[in-house]
């Protein structure tokens, strides 16, 4: 359970001016010339004395140091700086297309998509429901297979209603809930954050599995009501017995099910720790994973689940076999992507805009590109803000477009034709810090933007590539 915009190479930010795009690798955190600690006050009272009148207003706060150079002698062949083992991360980011397959329709204003896998998952069902309706109802001939479709449909209808119960609860607790996908191995509800609360989260988890009992439950007084032996009564009964698997196999205490973020809650409220619960429910998940693995198609081939023990190896095993593997992969890898989430999650405070934010010089926009760069240079600044004559910011010089042109033509090129205007996404407030300040970024995709104060006054530049090295130097610090 529980989206990048520009154009060129990704820089570093080193000395020279950086291209970036928020697809490509954030540079080394440990990298000797990277950004490590506040801006010397001194420097920068000695850069407002030396006659920078023009240098946008400097953050009063300590801010990651900037070598004096950054914009100095910036050329093509240095634009290509990669991560000390060659590979290219991407940085935290929602898919751009936040679909996930057919949309249905949008209960309670949240979409519901069934995901491509579900077809195969739907064949499947009707293929094997069409086999067992074969031996208890012979006389359906070929329209087996579209009585075994229809089940297949009722009993996703139900998986439905199990995730409508996880999203109206998050949504009566405030919680944002980004969409439903039924997919292969049933359904997922993707709420965007954390409940407040271990009673919040208890309740959050447990709605889902007892909707899939009351189904049951509703399934079984309607197979009372009816003939045994007929169409309706083996659809009645298989959708009983489906939601009632559905309702215990999501009850057992390990994530990503259910009962194993109840078990988290449990952990949480006892020790005053979310992390703690999340870990604990996490390797109870994995344990689960190779309970699985082992013992389902043991209990298959012993009998223990009400068939008939076998003793050789056949079909139906090598079935058995496959379904709990794929089961005990699915649970082993969600176990894992809940304890990489709560991590993630535990280190995005660290991620603030103020610390982040480059220090900024305003040009206008006729001015030469060599000349800006001078300017920068001087006053120990990495960005440059091209604003009009009264010193309202127009638009950011993108630093890939800096790269892109040869030292000896700077003296002829205009800033103004380097620079990006600046759109409203594109301005963030410097308060804005972990989990609200990548909304705000994926929410206006681009290499950088204009940070300002609440008066409205120029903080300076945040720079894509530079929260991304701040977060994955973040996730490699230990919890």
């Amino acid at each position: 359970m529980d989206e990048s915009g520009g154009s060129g190479k990704p820089r570093s930010g080193t000395d020279e001016p950086t291209e970036h795009r928020t697809d490509r690798p954030a540079p080394d955190p440990e990298r000797p010339d990277a950004p490590t600690g506040p801006d010397d006050p001194q420097d920068r009272q000695d850069s407002d004395d030396a006659g920078h009148a023009n240098t946008a207003r400097q953050p009063q706060e300590p801010r990651p140091q900037h070598d004096d150079r950054a914009f100095a002698h910036s050329t093509d062949s240095d634009s290509d700086t990669r991560t000390g083992t060659g590979t290219k991360p991407r940085p935290p980011q929602r898919p751009r297309d936040p679909r996930g397959g057919l949309l249905m329709g949008r209960p309670f204003g949240v979409p519901v998509y069934v995901a491509p896998s579900w077809f195969l998952v739907a064949a499947l069902i009707t293929w094997v429901f069409g086999g067992q309706l074969d031996r208890v109802l012979p006389e359906l001939g070929a329209a087996r297979y579209l009585v075994s479709l229809f089940f297949a449909v009722a009993f996703y209808a139900s998986v439905l209603v199990h995730e409508l119960a996880h999203t109206v609860a998050a949504l009566r607790f405030d919680l944002p809930v980004r969409r439903i996908q039924l997919q292969f191995f049933g359904g997922v509800s993707e709420i965007e954050k954390e409940a407040e609360t271990p009673g919040r989260e208890f309740v959050l988890a447990f709605v889902g599995p007892l909707l899939s009992l009351v189904l049951s439950s509703v399934f079984y007084g309607a197979l009372r009501l009816v003939e045994p032996g007929t169409v309706p009564g083996v659809l009645l009964a298989g959708l009983m017995i489906s939601n009632l698997i559905v309702a215990v196999f999501n009850l057992l205490p390990g994530l990503p099910l259910d009962g194993g973020r109840m078990l988290r809650a449990v952990v949480w409220k006892i020790t005053g720790k979310p992390m703690s619960g999340t870990i604990a429910a996490a390797w109870v998940g994995r344990a689960l994973a190779v309970s699985v693995l082992i013992g389902l198609p043991w209990l298959t081939q012993s009998g223990a689940l009400g068939s008939e023990a076998v003793d050789n190896v056949g079909m139906d095993t090598v079935m058995d076999a496959l379904l709990a593997a794929i089961l005990a992969a699915i649970i082993w890898t969600g176990a894992g992507n809940s304890l990489r989430m709560a991590r993630l999650r535990e280190h995005l405070p660290e991620l603030r805009a103020r610390a982040l934010t480059r220090r900024a010089v305003p040009v206008e926009p006729d001015s030469p590109l060599s000349e800006a760069l001078r300017r920068a240079n001087a006053a120990g600044a990495r960005a440059l803000v091209v604003v009009d004559p009264d010193g309202t910011p127009l638009s950011l010089v993108r630093e890939a477009a800096i790269v892109g042109v040869p030292e000896h033509r700077r003296p002829w090129v205009a800033v103004g034709g380097l620079a990006q205007d600046i759109t409203e996404g594109m301005r963030v407030s410097a308060e804005l810090s972990g989990e609200e300040l990548l909304d705000a970024l994926r929410a206006t995709p681009a290499t950088e933007y204009l940070v300002v104060e609440e008066t409205g006054e120029i903080y300076g530049v945040l720079s894509a590539a530079d929260v991304e090295r701040a977060f994955v130097k973040a996730m490699a610090r230990p919890s």
